[in-house]
């Protein structure tokens, strides 16, 4: 099992949780097939949904998840310590995604490692875990087994997309594959496509997990060994890329950690010591193989891959798009995401652009929640 999988009893129905679901779709005569054209089956599938599906199932939102969260957006559950959902603050009763109104849907994306087949999960066909064997996966495979889950649910149209970061970039690529299936999208924090910059910072954190020693190829389950330095490491990289300079500088500034030697190679300063605190919290909650196939999966989107121009794929949207960015934000820069909502403009199409003003950066979506509720619910509501 992987480090991400855990058993969970819910201990608080705040947004009329329907309690976790796992669901097997495909099987071994009708594979699921990737983008890249190897076939995947069964795959196991987590989600939770939230609030009440109405009689014209037309109330369904959608919430697709950022690069290493869960399904387990709102709510609490009881894992030894509660657990309050990632997004709990903005959905539930009379909250921006209120569930008095809708009937919200969040699974775990395909290749993660929270209970929906990834790298981590047992290879039917060698009865051990796939590791590097299990296939190079896109955005476009992740939003194509949501759809066959909302397929096999007997959901038909989506009220709204939403999501932040890799759940942009999922939003987006909702709108430009199925754009008869869904009214609305909601990209947070995200571009239409990977930028250089963006690719590099992927490449420093992928190359630290496929260095260290204990990544063994990706084969280590079973064996007592795990990337745990590598993984720290990718993670440090990550957080560094989250965070804006002013808010580390606003945090930690040179404040020094209590040591006897001034004079020392040794971490001595206040944000090593949170750095190294993140990379551990991350070793324990994360699987390497999955966060190199995620991060991947990023790396290779471009919403006009497989179309004639990045407008041709752009101009196959009919749905109301907000574009939500992070003036801060360095790891997706509001100029990366202007670029879709510019050409969206240009064509005709209804888009439109709201900044945060914010000093956290990239992260401010997983913390500044009261930033978000406005447009969020506005935008729902009209």
């Amino acid at each position: 099992m992987s480090i991400c999988n855990r058993e969970v009893e819910y201990i608080s129905d705040e947004v009329s949780l329907t309690s976790p679901h796992n669901l097997t779709l495909f099987d071994a005569k009708e594979k699921f097939k990737t983008e890249s054209g190897k076939e995947l089956g069964p795959i196991e599938i987590n989600y939770e949904t939230y609030g009440r599906l109405n009689s014209n199932q037309d109330n369904v939102i959608l919430i697709v998840h950022h690069l290493t969260a869960n399904a387990h957006t709102a709510g609490k559950y009881q894992t030894g310590d509660q657990e309050v959902g990632w997004w709990n603050n903005l959905i539930g009763p009379n909250k921006a995604i209120d569930t008095n109104k809708y009937y919200v849907i969040c699974s775990n994306v395909l290749g993660s490692c929270y209970g929906t087949t990834g790298p981590a999960s047992i290879n039917p066909e060698t009865g051990r875990e796939y590791g590097t064997d299990f296939p190079v996966i896109t955005i476009k495979d992740m939003i194509k087994l949501q759809k066959a889950l909302l397929d096999k649910l007997g959901i038909n149209h989506l009220r709204a997309v939403i999501g932040g970061s890799m759940g942009g970039m999922q939003a987006l690529k909702w709108a430009v594959e199925y754009p008869d299936f869904v009214d609305k999208v909601i990209p947070i924090g995200t571009p239409g496509r990977l930028k250089a910059q963006s690719i590099a910072y992927n490449q420093i954190a992928i190359e630290a997990i496929k260095n260290d020693p204990d990544w063994q190829k990706g084969d280590y389950y079973g064996s007592g060994r795990y990337p745990k330095k590598g993984m720290a490491l990718a993670r440090k990289i990550g957080m560094i890329t989250f965070r804006s300079p002013e808010s580390f500088q606003n945090k930690f500034g040179r404040e020094e950690l209590e040591r006897k030697d001034f004079y020392t190679l040794d971490s001595q300063f206040k944000i090593n010591s949170y750095l190294d605190y993140q990379g551990q919290k991350f070793i324990e909650r994360f699987d390497a193989n999955s966060f190199l196939y995620l991060t991947k999966a990023m790396d290779l989107f471009d919403l006009g891959r497989g179309y004639d121009s990045f407008s041709t794929a752009l101009s196959r949207i009919q749905a109301k798009v907000l574009l939500i960015t992070i003036n801060s934000d360095q790891l997706f820069p509001p100029e990366e995401s202007l670029e879709v909502v510019n050409i969206l403009q240009q064509m005709g199409k209804w888009a439109e652009h709201y900044e945060i003003d914010s000093k956290l950066g990239h992260d401010s979506f997983l913390v500044e929640f009261d930033k978000f509720k406005f447009p969020i619910s506005d935008f729902l509501n009209k």
